[in-house]
């Protein structure tokens, strides 16, 4: 068992954590789930957590197209006829979805109540639920809505894994590929290395541990994203536009992870002619994220569109649309400028993408 802390919360690594959830001083609990949770996971938690008497449950429907205000609109009104008050435990059982917006309904429901995050993907175990980042979508825009907020604590319950696809193990791999890339060259040669010999990735506690330890140090030191914590959204700047333009304009659903992926061989490429990295740098990156995640069709009318979302990014100052950037692999660079043609062009060379 392992325990990582902050001056904000503690991370807790291991089934037997759930007796953390203590009775005392707890008017309600309530349990937020979306339809997958509930079917594949909200048994086994009720199992772990026995000391949870007099529960609520509070049940949307699933996917990143309900991350919004509607939603939370059905969360607030249930806590109402709840009677949910400040003395209320909220616990978020689910992905990034649940926990970005579980976090922001009860972070601004009479003025915030507490909650745990118990993330049930590889990617929300070591991201979305990670960082006290909450959100919803807005107006097509990913996460455009959201505070800063930290849960009292976060459980890491690997045994959820089991639930998976190897689709949603995929997608919470890009995330893990990032930490490599951004922070720490050992996890980088040894994902490298696993891949290109097609060695199957434990998705135990140790690497989970590890990419969650890396996340942890950077919040530590910036957590509200004033400098260094933006490094984290290394491919995320391209990435997050892509995703929410197939999903919000061309109703078509491609996962985070590999939104993600694509974001991360776009960038990299703008790290590579912005002399930051060398070519064969940006090769290795590509041909390790090319050998996992599939092309997608993205038509030259879309780029433009695409770039909208982009000019909405978070970390952009002054209407300048600012990029963390691979200096070299192992270490980021954040809030660097980049010309409209060359985010294009990034876009356009990046062969993952089969453009038409």
């Amino acid at each position: 068992m392992k325990i990582l802390k902050n001056p904000y919360y503690g991370i807790y690594f291991g089934d037997k954590f759930y007796k953390k959830l203590k009775e005392k001083k707890i008017s309600l609990k309530i349990i937020l789930v979306d339809s997958l949770t509930k079917k594949y996971c909200l048994h086994y938690f009720l199992d772990k957590t026995y000391l949870l008497k007099k529960k609520k449950i509070i049940k949307i429907s699933s996917g990143e197209k309900k991350k919004n205000i509607e939603t939370c609109k059905i969360i607030w009104k249930k806590l109402i006829k709840m009677n949910a008050d400040r003395n209320s435990l909220f616990l978020n059982l689910g992905g990034g979805v649940i926990t970005d917006m579980g976090a922001f309904a009860c972070s601004v429901f009479k003025r915030g109540i507490n909650f745990i995050n118990i993330p049930t993907t590889l990617l929300s175990m070591i991201d979305a639920s990670i960082g006290g980042k909450t959100g919803i979508n807005f107006f097509s825009l990913k996460n455009e809505i959201g505070l800063f907020n930290f849960p009292k604590q976060i459980i890491i319950d690997n045994n959820l894994l089991k639930t998976l696809s190897f689709h949603e193990m995929k997608s919470g791999l890009s995330e893990i590929i990032k930490y490599g890339l951004i922070s720490d060259i050992n996890l980088w040669n040894f994902l490298k290395k696993s891949i290109f010999l097609k060695k199957k990735i434990k998705y135990d506690n140790n690497i989970i541990y590890q990419s969650i330890k890396i996340k942890n140090s950077i919040i530590d030191k910036d957590p509200i994203e004033k400098g260094l914590r933006k490094i984290l959204n290394f491919g995320h700047t391209i990435g997050h536009a892509i995703e929410s333009y197939f999903i919000f304009n061309l109703k078509k659903i491609i996962s985070h992870g590999h939104s993600i992926a694509i974001g991360m061989i776009c960038e990299s490429w703008i790290s590579y002619k912005m002399k930051m990295i060398k070519k064969n740098e940006f090769k290795e990156i590509y041909n390790v994220l090319s050998k996992i995640y599939s092309k997608i069709e993205i038509y030259n009318k879309d780029i433009e569109k695409i770039i909208y979302f982009i000019k909405h990014d978070k970390k952009n100052e002054n209407k300048k649309i600012k990029f963390s950037l691979i200096k070299k692999l192992g270490y980021c660079l954040s809030s660097i400028e980049v010309d409209n043609e060359l985010i294009k062009k990034s876009i356009q060379n990046s062969k993952i993408i089969n453009l038409i």
